[in-house]
């Protein structure tokens, strides 16, 4: 019997969908080392009709199934950026008032929204709905994706609390409204994207962990918990030198996730090989391994892939490993990310 597979998020939008959300060089100095400059543009909101994310959605999960996906994600087609689409349905932070700030560990200097208040739901709930959208489009569990607290606070600039722990639990606990109304809609797969954990594994072991913890209270054992967590996203596609986490920060954080509430732990390995003696401090969690490059245009042969997961499953039993792309797909174009994905899951089948 061969692996299952996943995707970790973004799938390629289509061009009826508008793609803003950030545009390159925005105001500020660049820091030291000739970081990119952002800014960010809010020109989703309000301007794309329901139906056509709906739309949108649709395809992105048909295209995933395809290919032979198991357990495939809404491709966050709604989502002008994976951040603050969640973050405009919270009170605490201003969208028109932005603050400079260096962040992505000094690669990228953007002009951010800031804290100005306590965070806290503005009310409604938002995700319930794309889930029932996005799931009525397969038979198969569909995942939907949430950034985690830390990930959150790099990407907004604080004016209010001025602790990161203090703001990250109380993010947790906005998060954790959402989640617990996904749990209760029928969301089988809930996923933390946590990528500055691997950028910061020194918050991630005193505050982080526990604040991922807190966004699934409440979330029962039939819902499985996933974190996700990449080392760091390139600007451009086939861009070979862009700021990736420290190669020993899974190893560091391995054994506190495994042994945290979390059952499902997505690491990265295609964009640069792990020593695979990592997957041996998983001895509860299940690994989601990613096989498949994401921000290369260069399409990976079934059988290398094969060959990878193959000495992946010579340090973790079978039934904890899943087979998945890095990270989101948003890079790539539908006919790139599609022969990705197939040539994933037929070696996914094949092992």
């Amino acid at each position: 019997m061969g692996l299952e597979t996943t995707c970790i998020g973004a799938f390629p939008k289509p061009d009826y969908v508008t793609k803003a959300g950030w545009r390159e060089d925005g105001p500020g100095e660049r820091s030291e080392g000739g970081a990119r400059g952002f800014a960010y543009v809010d020109n989703q909101v309000g301007t794309a009709a329901v139906e056509l994310l709906d739309r949108a959605t649709g395809e992105a999960v048909r295209d995933q199934v395809a290919c032979g996906i198991d357990i495939p994600t809404d491709g966050e087609q709604r989502r002008e950026n994976y951040i603050y689409y969640h973050c405009h349905h919270l009170n605490g932070i201003d969208f028109t008032d932005l603050s400079t700030k260096v962040h992505r560990s000094g690669a990228a200097i953007a002009d951010l929204p800031t804290v100005t208040g306590k965070v806290e739901p503005k009310g409604g709930h938002f995700l319930d709905r794309d889930f029932r959208v996005a799931q009525g489009f397969t038979d198969k569990p569909l995942k939907i994706t949430v950034p985690g607290p830390m990930t959150i606070i790099d990407t907004i600039a604080d004016t209010y609390y001025g602790d990161e722990a203090a703001l990250a639990r109380d993010l947790a606990g906005a998060l954790n409204f959402e989640i617990r109304a996904l749990a209760e809609a029928g969301c089988r797969f809930i996923q933390i994207d946590e990528p500055v954990f691997a950028r910061n594994p020194d918050d991630a072991l005193q505050f982080g962990i526990e604040c991922l913890e807190r966004c699934f209270d409440g979330v029962g054992a039939e819902v499985t918990k996933v974190m996700h967590m990449c080392c760091g996203y390139p600007g451009h596609l086939d861009d070979e030198d862009y700021a990736k986490a420290d190669s020993g920060a899974y190893l560091r954080l391995a054994g506190a996730l495994d042994s945290s509430r979390i059952d499902q732990v997505s690491i990265e390995d295609a964009h640069r090989f792990n020593d695979l003696v990592l997957l041996e401090s998983f001895d509860q969690s299940t690994v989601v391994f990613g096989a498949v490059a994401i921000a290369t245009s260069r399409v990976e042969g079934a059988e290398d892939i094969a060959r990878r997961l193959a000495l992946a499953l010579e340090h973790i039993d079978r039934g904890r490993l899943l087979a998945a792309p890095d990270c989101g797909l948003l890079m790539l174009d539908r006919p790139l990310a599609m022969a990705k994905l197939r040539n994933l899951c037929e070696a996914a089948a094949s092992v």
